[in-house]
């Protein structure tokens, strides 16, 4: 059961030849998400063979050009592919505007609606749900409002212990009241406890983007125990005054993070162009948290089922 994340770009303000403006594709149990869209995503999305047409949500953390620019191409792009779905943006209130005013040179308009959900900066608010899955926004401390958003899956049903459900001759049309964790009482009005008809589902996988921010040890409540975390890392140790003075982290920061959340994998991204080796960062922030990985473009994480027992 998939839950993957594909980094489309990994760089900050500049994109350089190997690493594109921010931009990730999530896919959790085939539903797929667009987390930022800097300038070339759609081209990347491309590259990597992602389509445009199962993408019906995008999330945009903030309006600095790196992590939006995109947008308006793959509009234009989606509708000259003939979308007619209807497209969802999660985003800063004047990113509306934006998106209008673009919509207003195009001379025969769109083929499909844009529905667009203003993201707000009150600590963590639900902003999508379905069966399947929540995804939250978090305020983080950036120049600009910033979000940060956090996928949940939400927690699956029992699974039936099949040797013992044929044994006792459970009929089918108990077994969903079974799978919802009740008891289950047979013909002669035996009760039988759930736990000998089911074992515990997976635990439920959950991946949280932190956006550009200053270092903000606010956010670990949000993203306590999370299986996988990206986090921004602009700078090495060499550039912490040009962090604070600019709104960004540096990678050791992003390990302190981390390690105060108790995350199960850190990815670091949003490269200054300054790096052309990234080892320095990754070293830096691995002596404070040793599971830290880079989000390289088109490097994908893959979040595995882990059962309980």
């Amino acid at each position: 059961m998939t839950f993957s994340i594909t980094i489309l770009g990994s760089s900050s303000a500049l994109p350089t030849p190997s690493r594109f403006s921010t931009a990730q594709a999530l896919n959790v149990l085939e539903r797929f998400f667009l987390i930022d869209c800097g300038e070339g995503t759609q081209i990347q999305l491309n590259k990597y063979k992602i389509r445009t047409a199962r993408i019906n949500h995008i999330f945009i953390s903030h309006l600095h050009g790196d992590h939006f620019l995109g947008i308006f191409g793959l509009i234009s792009s989606m509708n000259l592919l003939g979308r007619k779905l209807p497209l969802c943006i999660h985003g800063p209130f004047k990113l509306k505007d934006l998106i209008n005013a673009f919509i207003s040179t195009m001379d025969r308009g769109i083929n499909f609606e844009i529905i667009f959900e203003p993201l707000h900066y009150n600590g963590l608010e639900l902003i999508y749900e379905d069966e399947k899955l929540t995804i939250e926004s978090f305020p983080l401390r950036h120049r600009v409002p910033t979000c940060g958003f956090l996928f949940r899956e939400k927690t699956r049903l029992r699974n039936l212990k099949g040797k013992v459900i044929k044994e006792l001759n459970i009929p089918i049309k108990s077994l969903q009241s079974i799978k919802e964790g009740n008891d289950y009482t047979d013909v002669d009005g035996r009760l039988i406890n759930n736990k000998q008809l089911t074992i515990d589902p997976p635990k439920p996988r959950a991946y949280a983007f932190v956006s550009d921010t200053a270092k903000n040890p606010t956010i670990v409540p949000y993203i306590n125990n999370i299986d996988l975390l990206y986090h921004e890392a602009t700078y090495a140790d060499e550039g912490k005054k040009r962090a604070k003075e600019t709104g960004h982290s540096t990678a050791r920061q992003a390990g302190e993070i981390a390690k105060k959340a108790g995350v199960g994998k850190l990815i670091l991204g949003h490269f200054s162009n300054r790096y052309k080796n990234l080892d320095l960062l990754q070293k830096e922030a691995q002596e404070e948290f040793k599971n830290t990985e880079l989000a390289l473009d088109g490097k994908v994480f893959d979040i595995e089922i882990i059962g309980v027992k």
